[in-house]
């Protein structure tokens, strides 16, 4: 089995097939027949949800169709025209909608209640109760709905303009490796990222200097980014506090569905925990042979302990690995992978124009879920494939739901895609028939340690510094540097002498333009996900369809209901947090004991 590129087929059969055409067309179809429609009757509001919904699921589908062809191939222009086109139609459909919206949020309790209660079947207004509930709480901060269309409008060529800036740069950026034996190479940013990942210790740190370098040279762009980005939310959070002040962390919370005590108990566990973090690098520090932990080797795959290079798996090696695991959950989630594998909803090919990163995405119409990933062969791999099928078996376990029940926030996303990872590492634990395969599994659990518990407070700490002191104006390169290396240091400690002061640049979730704070989700969804997996053992066979209803609900609770209801615990208090750090701790002990038994090795 060769590595795998999409069958995307199942949408269009290519840029030019005229369906496209057709449902751009049947979306523009719709904006004179909701200009008709009475937005003062509960019948008018209720045929506006019904009749945009069906063109929603079109242009969603497209979206993730045009996306998909631009994470393979970043240049590719007819894609990026068709791009542009899409995210006009979004704008102009949430535009057309905002009237409808408001409406729906000034309703009277009564008339909401009844307008829950039209629709039948399919068109049932009773699945929209939760969305419409959040989006009722959101009523403080209503401007008029001239205002709201203008800020929706003016998106397009404003924040959304500088997310696609910031992936032209870095879809077409060329970076300049400086080799240990005076030779140069030159590659694509994607492929020098990927050398990170990997096992080449030779190549790894003139990567991550040549990825520095380059990110340099294009400070003043990522600064704007920045800056830009900052500054338009900033103003609009200012003008949306007319009635009660909205705080910058506010619209991620609301997003996030959780409240502000949850993210600070969770905060404050991780800084009084910091050190476990710490230790996890420097136990990892040990294996490179370093007194201290690298930047470079911060994501590499474990080196091997007897010299020569870490081991690697084709892809074949890696579908087969996380099958059997998923297995020992339930049957069903094996033939879930078989089923990806089988309709060809995996691209991991590298390709020399392919974007960074891996995610998954799903076609909104027939709900197919789609993983993108680029496959370098390391355990790393694996585990981020895991991660990937992870987050298409949530989708996959809700396609008999209605869409809008669907939409589930980052928080909860995280939890599928990282409790496939801990599935794997489990089984390849078990498996594993000497120490030294003990070990491997160890390190990877080290290396989420400290990208969770470690790096993500940094990036989180770092944002939110960052608009604090934004709102006093714009800030240099200069001062984005000094404020990354600073919170790198209070966060990595001594495991670390060499801060990553260009990281608010190279990561590209600091510049995107839909969604602020893309950083704390990643360690909710990590010690959230060992709760839920430390359940596994204690429920035994009831526990596969425990977790299918608790990943069925995540579209319509917020995560303290969520986590109520199936864990019977309230995560506005550390202890919840506190427990799932203890389970990491020990995990990082017996990375120390095991460590330990080699330490007659020599690089």
């Amino acid at each position: 089995m060769n590595i795998p590129s999409w069958d995307l087929t199942i949408a269009y059969q290519g840029l030019s097939d005229p369906k496209i055409e057709q449902d751009l067309a049947a979306a523009e179809a719709l904006f004179p027949e909701l200009a008709k429609l009475d937005v003062t009757s509960l019948e008018g509001v209720a045929a506006a949800l019904t009749k945009q919904q069906a063109e929603r699921v079109k242009v969603m589908t497209l979206g993730a169709y045009v996306n998909c062809i631009l994470s393979v191939d970043a240049a590719d222009e007819q894609a990026k025209k068709l791009l542009g086109r899409v995210n006009v139609l979004q704008s102009q459909l949430d535009q057309a909608m905002t009237p409808f919206m408001q409406a729906i949020v000034n309703l009277s309790l009564v008339d909401f209640e009844a307008l829950l209660e039209m629709g039948e079947g399919e068109e049932a207004l009773s699945s929209w109760r939760f969305l419409l509930e959040r989006e009722r709480l959101l009523k403080p901060q209503q401007l008029t709905v001239a205002e709201e269309q203008l800020l929706t409008a003016l998106d397009v060529d404003g924040k959304l303009a500088w997310g696609r800036l910031y992936d032209n740069i870095t879809g077409s950026m060329k970076v300049t490796l400086q080799l240990p034996d005076g030779q140069q190479e030159r590659m694509g940013l994607s492929q020098a990222a990927s050398l990170l990942y990997g096992g080449d210790s030779m190549r790894r740190e003139p990567a991550w200097r040549a990825i520095s370098e380059a990110m340099t040279t294009h400070q003043e762009s990522f600064a704007a980014i920045l800056n830009a980005l900052s500054g338009a939310r900033l103003t609009e959070y200012q003008k949306r506090s007319h009635t009660q002040p909205v705080h910058f962390l506010d619209p991620s919370l609301h997003t996030s569905r959780i409240e502000k005590a949850t993210l600070d108990a969770m905060m404050a566990v991780a800084r009084g925990n910091r050190h476990i973090g710490q230790k996890a690098g420097l136990l990892m520090a040990r294996l490179f042979g370093t007194d201290k932990l690298k930047p470079w080797d911060e994501m590499a795959s474990m080196p091997a302990l007897s010299g020569g290079d870490a081991s690697t798996y084709s892809f074949a090696q890696g579908i087969a690995i996380i099958r059997e695991a998923f297995a020992g959950v339930d049957p069903e989630m094996a033939e879930f992978v078989d089923m990806m594998v089988e309709k060809q909803l995996i691209d991991a090919a590298p390709q020399p124009n392919k974007r960074l990163g891996a995610y998954c995405t799903k076609f909104a119409d027939s709900r197919l879920p789609l993983v993108f990933m680029t496959w370098g062969g390391s355990m790393s791999d694996v585990l981020t494939l895991a991660h990937e099928l992870g987050h298409a078996f949530h989708n996959w376990v809700m396609q008999d739901m209605p869409l809008v029940q669907t939409r589930y926030p980052m928080t909860l996303a995280e939890t599928a895609s990282i409790f496939a990872e801990n599935v794997v590492r489990d089984a390849l634990m078990e498996k594993a028939s000497d120490e030294q395969e003990k070990l491997l599994m160890l390190w990877e659990e080290a290396q989420s340690a400290l990208a969770l518990m470690v790096n993500i407070p940094v990036r989180y700490e770092f944002e939110k510094a960052f608009y604090e002191q934004r709102q006093g104006g714009e800030f240099t390169p200069e001062q984005l540097k000094t404020l990354m290396s600073d919170t790198w240091q209070e966060w990595y400690g001594e495991a670390m002498d060499e801060t990553n002061e260009m990281f608010w640049a190279s990561k590209l979730h600091f510049s995107i333009a839909e969604i602020s704070f893309y950083n704390y989700p990643y360690l909710f969804g990590y010690l959230f996900s060992k709760g839920v997996y430390a359940q596994r053992e204690a429920k035994g066979d009831s526990f596969y369809a425990d977790y299918k209803a608790l990943l069925r609900d995540t579209g319509s609770m917020t995560a303290e209901e969520v986590v109520a209801k199936h864990l019977g615990m309230d995560i506005r208090q550390p202890e919840f947090w506190q427990q799932s750090v203890d389970m990491v701790a020990k995990q990082i002990e017996e990375f120390e004991l095991v460590l330990g038994k080699f330490n007659g090795f020599h690089h």
